[in-house]
């Protein structure tokens, strides 16, 4: 079983790189983009084949380690 993790900053965080980013579509007249959010993924191959188990053990792994809590969100799929 495949897990993938997104994880991005929560609203109202500043985002310096989604700044620069957006200037930079701009810059290249890439029109109709109201806004940018910078985040990473990151994806997990499980052993274990039970779903909740799994959304279990990769909940643990986002909140201890993968993700700051404080400032960032995730959301999490398995494949």
């Amino acid at each position: 079983m495949t897990a993938i993790v997104n994880i991005f900053l929560k609203e109202g965080v500043l985002d310096p790189q989604g700044k620069a980013i957006h200037h930079a579509l701009d810059a290249m007249n890439f029109e109709g983009v109201q806004d940018v959010r910078m985040g990473k993924q990151i994806v997990l191959k499980l052993t274990s084949t039970n779903r909740d188990e799994a959304i279990k053990e990769v909940t643990q792994m986002a909140e201890e380690i993968l993700a700051n809590t404080v400032i960032e969100d995730y959301k999490i799929e398995l494949l």
